[in-house]
């Protein structure tokens, strides 16, 4: 049912509460800006946990890429047994309590417009709307799950599923899974189906690009450095895999070893119960596995025009070109967690550079607040 009335009128929007949005939020606060009073946090899922609450189950908190620890709280010990979207919704849950973020949920953004010189109105689906001088947005990719097209894809008998929808590799045990993608999810998906008894095939456009290089922060800044380099040109952000590579760690060597993590080349095409390879040879096919990646879920800022002509977004930082009062964080070199984590206090001091450069802002009852920061975070900016 769709609600109806005027628009709530805050200093800033933050749109999403996964580790981008949640630290935006802890940052905001950290000067001087009160949740639900001068800015508020909107989440489109039923609770805390961004896109983690949504990973299958196989996928434990030791399996899962690294989780950085949000500002002002640790996540603490955790058994790295426990699935990754259980210890990550209790954490972040815990988060949202202990700073009292007043997150508003579920909330699903539809539009993004400009709102004349006053700022930005968000619309949600409901009828919901607010109004904004600056919008933080942090919606990440899991909405927008990546299907890449090839011949007969279509007239293919199997199943097909996506990263986004899999659940259990028990599912498929006694069968022939194709796993298309050559990034870590890819790589992981092959061990777990192997381990559950499917006969696997592993297809990639370009041989996989394992690397003994340290994934360390020196390395970590490097991957930025590559990526900011598209998103200040107004390119789109490409593959995390292309500028990573593929950590070579013992399991993925012993994988290799054993010839699960082999591919077989590009995939030509599909048949109606089969997949041809660009070498072609033609195998049969229970099932398709594509772990080929999201994209930025930004349609709700399609009423922005952010786009430049080479198709992405160009970025100062985490301000949007085209719109300034548009702070972008989860996109390009901040959608791994720790430079979300980064992204989000960049957002919230640019959010207060916006509001005034005198240190002070407007609350939604016209009265003048003030946003003071810390000592510690003078020195630090």
């Amino acid at each position: 049912m769709e609600r109806t009335g005027p628009a709530a009128a805050v200093d800033v929007v933050v749109i999403g509460a996964g580790q981008a949005g949640l630290s935006a939020a802890w940052h905001l606060r950290r000067r001087g800006l009160q949740p639900g009073r001068h800015f508020t946090v909107l989440d489109a899922n039923e609770g805390p946990g961004g896109a983690w609450r949504h990973r299958w189950d196989s996928l434990t908190l030791g399996a899962a890429h690294r989780l950085h620890d949000l500002p002002g709280l640790p996540l603490g010990p955790a058994d790295p047994a426990e699935p990754a979207s259980a210890v990550v919704a209790r954490y972040y849950g815990r988060y949202e309590q202990q700073f009292g973020l007043a997150v508003v949920r579920p909330v699903r953004v539809e539009a993004v417009r400009r709102d004349g010189d006053a700022g930005l109105l968000v619309s949600a689906a409901d009828g919901r709307q607010w109004r904004a001088r600056t919008v933080i947005n942090a919606t990440g990719t899991w909405d927008r799950p990546y299907w890449p097209w090839y011949p007969g894809r279509e007239a293919f008998t199997g199943r097909q599923l996506h990263t986004h929808d899999f659940r259990s590799a028990a599912e498929f045990a006694g069968q022939r899974v194709l796993v298309v993608g050559a990034g870590t999810s890819a790589v992981q998906f092959l061990l777990q189906l192997d381990a559950a008894g499917a006969r696997t095939l592993w297809s990639t456009r370009r041989p996989p690009q394992f690397t003994r290089s340290p994934f360390d922060a020196e390395w970590g800044r490097e991957v930025e450095s590559k990526v900011r380099e598209r998103t200040r040109a107004g390119l789109p952000p490409q593959s995390v895999v292309s500028v990573t590579g593929l950590p070579l760690t013992e399991e993925y060597r012993a994988g290799i070893e054993a010839g699960v993590l082999v591919s077989r080349g590009p995939l030509r095409r599909l048949h109606g119960d089969a997949a041809e390879f660009a070498d072609g040879s033609v195998e049969p096919v229970d099932a398709v596995l594509w772990a080929t990646g999201f994209r930025a879920a930004l349609e709700h800022l399609a009423p922005l025009h952010l786009r430049e002509p080479g198709g992405g977004i160009r970025m100062d930082g985490v301000r949007t070109a085209r719109e300034p009062r548009l702070l972008l964080v989860g996109y390009g070199e901040s959608a791994s967690t720790l430079g979300a984590t980064r992204a989000g206090r960049a957002a919230a001091l640019a959010a207060v550079a916006q509001l005034g450069a005198d240190g002070s802002s407007r609350s939604s009852h016209g009265k003048p607040v003030t946003v003071p920061a810390s000592q510690s975070e003078r020195s630090r900016t």
